[in-house]
């Protein structure tokens, strides 16, 4: 059922493999073009613009673009206890591991009287973009909101696209969600448009923010990118991507299971398995053949897993197939060998590793308690997932004595000289004078 990529016959360097392993097509730059003018007529406009683009995008003109509190504490009222404990436990993990994660302040005395100090500073407010296309998000929201309460960040706003199937507002799970979590500012935004909002700020509607996070399509991160540099964004989220290492040892239906999981997402997402067993690959693709003809998003699935994004690779060995793993950089990489832990560790480049045959990726797109907001389309060489410090800044404290300057005193002017800088040393040399 997958395009297989052979490369057991091959030595082939990092860029080399980067440049054969599969990867969904995301025209950023393209689709600029077109949220420019939409973050133009938000910045003109304000609420007027942002009703005329929910009719357009959305199919529906929201009433309220800030949702009411009344309607945020119906729908907690209406969501079953089914859900409501799941979140509730999803909200316990995250927020438990989350909160464990903030970097303590350092300070070090380098010398006597001579202090530096760092701390970490939560941004004052923070806008955070929940989805709304294919499929309903709740989690994005437990995702989002928890970590930016985990660092301290004291204004939290949360936009989400108008349902026309909801009166306009957003799908009354989020909403829920984001009673339950204690965020009573929710606005009935999507798309670009919310990215604009959230930056630009919208006069008696929505103050703006300083950082602004999220998952979205190409046109949300054509927008954050955008606004890039107004304020501070966490990626440039694609399509979802799930690669799994696995060999003779996996089980063919749990990686059948893991990679269909994915493809359910979007008919763009990434399902790539990378092994070193013809056996297991040719057993996955019976379990995916099998699997994807009953799944209820069938044609979804069935697309995702015949893109050009998803694909067997075929390796000589577990050392290769870790080279084509770190090349390719997957969002969610799963692990499923013989000292799955072992190899673990040996991977570089991931947004996050799921370990063993019982750590699936939707474990961690709920309740594992680590963030499922993680870099796409191989940004993980550099980028790091969703986390506390997405929404801190680390301030350096300088603390010095005379004693302490004047012990290197002669050193800065020295510098200062060398970089033609004579007022640098001039500022230090003052303070000796008599």
């Amino acid at each position: 059922m997958l395009t297989r990529i052979d490369l057991r016959e091959q030595d082939l360097t990092p860029r080399e493999l980067r440049d054969v392993v599969p990867r969904a097509d995301l025209d950023v730059a393209g689709a600029l073009a077109a949220v420019e003018p939409i973050i133009e007529d938000v910045r003109r406009r304000g609420a007027d613009a942002l009703r005329a683009l929910a009719a357009r995008f959305d199919g529906v003109t929201p009433e309220h673009l800030r949702v009411p509190l009344d309607a945020i504490d119906e729908a907690l009222d209406s969501l079953t206890e089914e859900v409501r404990a799941a979140l509730e436990e999803a909200i316990r993990r995250v927020r438990h591991f989350h909160e464990a994660t903030v970097p303590p302040p350092v300070s070090v005395e380098l010398a006597p009287g001579a202090r530096v100090s760092q701390r970490w500073i939560p941004v004052g407010r923070v806008g955070l973009y929940v989805p709304g296309g294919l499929a309903v998000y709740p989690s994005s929201v437990v995702m989002n909101v928890v970590a930016a309460q985990a660092a301290g960040v004291p204004s939290i706003s949360v936009a989400s696209p108008p349902q026309k199937d909801h009166g306009g507002l957003p799908h009354p799970t989020i909403l829920a969600a984001c009673a339950l979590l204690g965020v009573d500012e929710v606005y009935a935004v999507g798309g670009a448009q919310a990215v604009a909002m959230l930056a630009l700020g919208v006069d008696g509607l929505c103050d703006p923010v300083d950082v602004i996070t999220g998952p979205g399509n190409v046109y949300v991160a054509a927008a954050k990118r955008a606004v890039h540099g107004l304020v501070g964004i966490d990626s440039e989220a694609g399509p979802t991507e799930i690669a799994v290492i696995a060999d003779a040892h996996a089980d063919p239906r749990y990686v059948a299971a893991d990679l269909l999981s994915q493809a359910e997402h979007d008919p763009m997402a990434g399902s790539v398995l990378i092994t070193d067993s013809v056996e297991l690959a040719d057993a996955v693709d019976r379990e995916l053949g099998l699997a994807a003809s009953a799944t209820k998003h069938r044609e979804r699935v069935l697309t995702a897993l015949g893109g050009r994004q998803s694909a067997t690779i075929l390796t000589s060995g577990i050392h290769q197939s870790i080279a084509v793993a770190d090349a390719y950089g997957a969002e969610h990489l799963e692990i499923q060998t013989r000292d799955a832990h072992a190899v673990a560790d040996r991977i570089r480049n991931a947004g996050a590793i799921f370990i063993g045959p019982y750590s699936p990726v939707p474990l961690g797109d709920y309740l594992a308690g680590s963030n499922h907001v993680l870099p796409t389309g191989g940004t993980a060489r550099f980028a790091s997932g969703l986390n506390v410090a997405s929404f801190l800044k680390a301030v350096s404290y300088i603390d010095y004595g005379a004693y302490a300057l004047g012990a290197v005193g002669d050193k800065v002017i020295a510098l200062s000289h060398a970089e033609d800088l004579p007022a640098h040393g001039e500022a230090i040399s003052a303070r000796f004078k008599d």
